[in-house]
């Protein structure tokens, strides 16, 4: 017999009320992809790169709630959140191997159609960039065309990053955390610091005395570990479908994301581990 779920209670008449597809907004979310060719491949490279801004949206969301938490001493609950962003960019990862398996022939058959559009152009990845610390100001010229992201990147500028904020609570917490650093110039990108080295080598020397900072900063590392490994995924990406073509935005191409590898967020939890 074939089953009827209103048998068992199910809604079935959404007339008059709201249905799943109302509350998720799918059909703008369907109707958003608009191939402007008709290779067959374009439809896997929009929905690629619309996905990961989605997931980007949630992962500038949880970072700035964690960034709040921690200036408010409410550490745990950041911790929470920032697991969240790893496991957010651990998914961003995963999206690489689907476009992967778009060849370069297929690329070629739309690549012209995408002008000088570029993913170094995104306003979101931009923001995560600053948020976590990494605050090239140059990169605020692609966005000068668009007074308000323009606006909503300056206003990141202005406030103190992740990092920041958790060096703010290492020193709340009575840790020698530089003075200088605490008063630094916020819209500069961080740069290592021997202080704030020794610090982290105060805390992972003594996990148990420090335990807060010493989980708030392998939450970090989490995060920037799935954040390398995302950026050298676009590398092989890239280079795998174009070689060392230049990039669609006028970058040049594979050896731009190259030297977007040696970027560090949070360098001195990375050089603590040969101090231990």
């Amino acid at each position: 017999m074939t089953y009827d779920p209103s048998k068992d209670g199910a809604e079935m008449d959404f007339r008059q009320r709201m249905s799943y597809g109302d509350y998720l907004q799918i059909d703008r979310i369907l109707t958003a992809q608009l191939p402007l060719s008709s290779a067959h491949d374009e439809m896997l490279f929009i929905i690629q790169h619309q996905t990961s801004e989605l997931w980007m949206k949630l992962a500038l969301y949880e970072i700035q709630a964690a960034r709040k938490m921690i200036a408010a001493d409410q550490t745990q609950e950041a911790l929470k959140m920032l697991s969240r962003v790893a496991r957010i960019f651990e998914q961003l990862n995963s999206a690489w191997d689907v476009l992967r398996t778009m060849t370069p022939s297929e690329y070629t058959r739309f690549r012209d159609d995408l002008g000088q559009s570029s993913g170094f152009q995104s306003w979101q990845y931009r923001l995560i960039e600053y948020a976590a610390g990494n605050r090239n100001l140059a990169m605020l010229k692609p966005h000068e065309h668009r007074p308000d992201i323009l606006e909503m990147l300056e206003a990141e500028l202005a406030r103190p990053s992740l990092y920041d904020e958790v060096l703010r609570r290492l020193a709340r917490i009575g840790l020698p955390v530089p003075e200088e650093v605490l008063k630094r110039d916020l819209r500069q990108a961080w740069q290592f610091d021997e202080g704030v080295m020794a610090v982290w080598v105060t805390v992972y020397r003594d996990p148990s005395r420090y335990w807060e900072a010493y989980e708030v900063g392998e939450k970090l590392v989490d995060f920037e570990d799935y954040f390398r490994r995302w950026r050298f995924n676009h590398v092989t990406t890239v280079e795998r479908v174009i070689g060392f073509k230049r990039g669609t935005g006028g970058t040049a191409g594979t050896s731009y994301l190259k030297r977007m590898l040696e970027v560090e967020l949070f360098p001195e939890l990375w050089r603590v581990r040969t101090e231990l």
